[in-house]
């Protein structure tokens, strides 16, 4: 008897990957196309494991190659490409590019991304290189995994385009089931700004602009310089940690103005630093780490003449807004880099990648890859009318996000002088913890006002207690905290036939003070009636969103921690500032205190934007639930109508 055995792969090919023959000629379109030419190439891929039945649910390895190549007239300068995934991809590699975003690989791209180029970020002309391929043009290897589309279905994505100001791009085509490409030509609509024509790219707005200038070039070193502007009426940071990426083996030997949270050699004397600087006393290097984390110096060593002197350092990490003090929104430090082999001449300078910037309750930013700009120009230190120059420049923008849901770092709570609840910070506004055994989706429980005043932890009995008096619902099991360092509550205090009053309160439940603190209340239709705060400095600021602008009183800029109670078991006490503000409705009319015109549609403290309620309180009890329902009230309604018909017949 024979026996068969068949064992099966399953494997989807768009062309052979490790094909080793002639290229195959370019299609008609790129040869016709006159800008830049995107294309993208599905190659293969592989099931993964575990293998599922369900094929929505199936994982699968797969490859593709994404090309850009300059076939215009002008040289294509830090190039960004959107490649439209679908799938649920989750990108393992991009060699030739990085994430715009400055994500890590694996990276998930379901809903898209932006590849921008490394090392090779500019695309030159074919006419000033003689049609050299390898410099007009880069090919991006895309090794992920993608969820679904059974074979022989080719998971591709929906869109190709360049992402460069001055491109416009049609609807890519499809050419075969595995190949997508577009033609993207200069926009003549696209009205560039008028600017100083520079050899490079000209510098970027953003709501925070990051520069790394090198001052000072050697063979085996270089010295570089990293300022940190804010650019946004709002923006701030607080105890900032900057982190990068190194691409090329380097190392941080020396810094001034500010230092890295991990100070160990050990790295480069295992790694190829080791074996290169055999001589060097790695004890004394400041940092050998690939993504080195780095934060600014306490005020105490602005002075020193070691690893201080230096102009706008040295602040505990506070870069506040130019509306505040504008000598306070910049930060600089420099670090002594030093690099290894092939790098080893003055010239051949890489900026560290993936930049990232985060504080402690601050904006969520998001950065962009450096981009080569002019250098940056000084004023001479000795003080004469000259300039002195970096050797070279690069500028990393980073732009402010709007918090996830669940992911803020503050929130705001609701009442009002015509309800007796109070709404409360939303259920895991700052985030829950997957292990938490309270009910992660339940709405938060009204609360007497008293309540606001003491720690969740002890709210627990006044919030049952509260239920019970106004027939309020229980939660099983009851919902969890918003776990946020830092609450503000909006409360509507009067409101009479020429005007109203709101009174805010900030709390702070961290042990950590915050210094220079402030306040962003951006309020729809109430903003024109801003008349007056009382115990803070305000200042409305109609061309930001209609915005009014809190902060503390001199001698009152301190919002302090968290501190224990007066007496042994007595809940801890949250630090807290509070005053009233008062609104005329001169400029106002139909303004509807009741229905919630006079709650803020925004709240910002320092710069990070407040999880809101989903619901206003409401006169009464109304809109809050109870166990009372509507159709039971219009049955009652109806019975007892009827029963007085009754009565008036006999």
């Amino acid at each position: 008897m024979l026996f068969v055995l068949f064992y099966r792969v399953e494997v989807c090919h768009g062309q052979d990957y490790d094909d080793d023959t002639e290229p195959a000629a370019p299609p008609p379109e790129q040869e016709h196309c006159n800008g830049i030419f995107l294309s993208y190439t599905f190659i293969s891929r592989k099931k993964e494991f575990p293998h599922l039945k369900n094929a929505s649910a199936q994982a699968w390895a797969f490859k593709s190659i994404a090309t850009i190549l300059n076939a215009g007239e002008e040289e294509l300068q830090a190039w960004k490409m959107f490649i439209g995934f679908q799938h649920k991809e989750i990108l393992v590699s991009a060699s030739g590019a990085v994430l715009v975003d400055s994500s890590d690989f694996p990276a998930a791209v379901g809903n898209g991304t932006y590849l921008a180029g490394y090392p090779m970020a500019n695309l030159k002309t074919s006419i000033e290189t003689a049609l050299d391929l390898d410099q007009i043009q880069v090919k991006v290897d895309i090794i992920g995994t993608q969820f679904g589309v059974k074979p022989p279905g080719v998971p591709m994505p929906k869109t190709i385009r360049l992402e460069n100001d001055g491109y416009r791009c049609p609807a890519p085509r499809r050419r075969g089931p595995s190949s997508m490409l577009v033609c993207c030509t200069k926009d003549p609509k696209y009205k560039a700004k008028k600017l100083k024509k520079t050899k490079f790219l000209p510098r970027q707005d953003g709501d925070l602009s990051l520069t790394y200038d090198v001052l000072q070039a050697y063979p085996m070193n270089y010295l570089a310089q990293v300022t940190i502007d804010n650019n946004h009426p709002l923006g701030r940071l607080d105890h900032w940690n900057l982190t990068w990426e190194w691409m090329r083996g380097e190392f941080i030997s020396t810094m001034r103005g500010a230092y890295t949270h991990k100070k160990d050699g050990s790295g480069c004397i295992y790694g190829p630093a080791g074996v290169y600087y055999s001589d060097l006393d790695f004890s004394q290097v400041m940092n050998c780490d690939k993504k080195p984390v780095m934060t600014d110096l306490p005020p105490y060593l602005a002075n020193d003449t070691k690893v201080g002197k230096l102009p706008y350092c040295c602040r505990n990490g506070t870069i506040l807004p130019k509306l505040m003090d504008e000598s306070k929104a910049r930060s600089i430090f420099q670090l002594q880099v030093y690099k290894l082999p092939p790098d080893l001449n003055r010239t051949s300078l890489n900026p560290p990648q993936k930049w990232s910037i985060v504080g402690v309750v601050n904006p969520h930013y998001k950065c962009g890859p450096p981009i080569r700009v002019d250098p940056t120009e000084f004023p001479d230190p000795s003080g004469i009318q000259a300039t002195i120059a970096a050797i070279a420049s690069w500028q990393v923008v980073c732009n402010i996000t709007r918090p996830k849901v669940k992911q803020a770092r503050c929130c705001v709570s609701f009442s009002a002088y015509y309800n007796a609840s109070v709404i409360p910070c939303n259920t895991c506004a700052c985030g829950c913890k997957e292990s938490d055994t309270c009910n992660q989706n339940a709405r938060a429980m009204f609360l007497p006002a008293e309540a606001l005043l003491v720690p969740f932890a002890n709210r627990t009995e006044k919030a049952k207690a509260w239920a019970k008096i106004k027939h309020y619902p229980v939660p099983n099991p009851l919902p969890c905290p918003d776990n946020c360092g830092v609450s503000i509550n909006w409360h509507i205090d009067t409101d009479y036939r020429n005007g109203w009053t709101a009174r805010v309160t900030l709390f702070n439940w961290d042990v950590t003070p915050f210094v220079d603190w402030y306040t962003a209340i951006q309020m729809k239709k109430a903003f024109p009636g801003f008349e007056k705060v009382y115990s803070f400095n305000g200042t409305s600021l109609p061309d930001i969103n209609n915005t009014i602008f809190f902060q503390g009183l001199q001698g009152l800029n301190f919002l302090m921690g968290e501190t224990n109670g007066t007496k042994m078991n007595e809940p801890r006490v949250p630090g807290k500032q509070q005053s009233v503000i008062s609104f005329s409705k001169k400029h106002t009319p139909g303004l509807d205190i009741q229905r919630g015109d006079g709650f803020p549609s925004r709240v910002l403290f320092n710069g990070e934007e407040c999880a809101l309620p989903l619901e206003f309180p409401r006169p009464g009890n109304a809109g809050h639930q109870s166990r009372v329902h509507f159709l039971a009230v219009i049955f009652i309604t109806v019975i007892t109508f009827m029963l007085m018909t009754d009565r008036f017949h006999i």
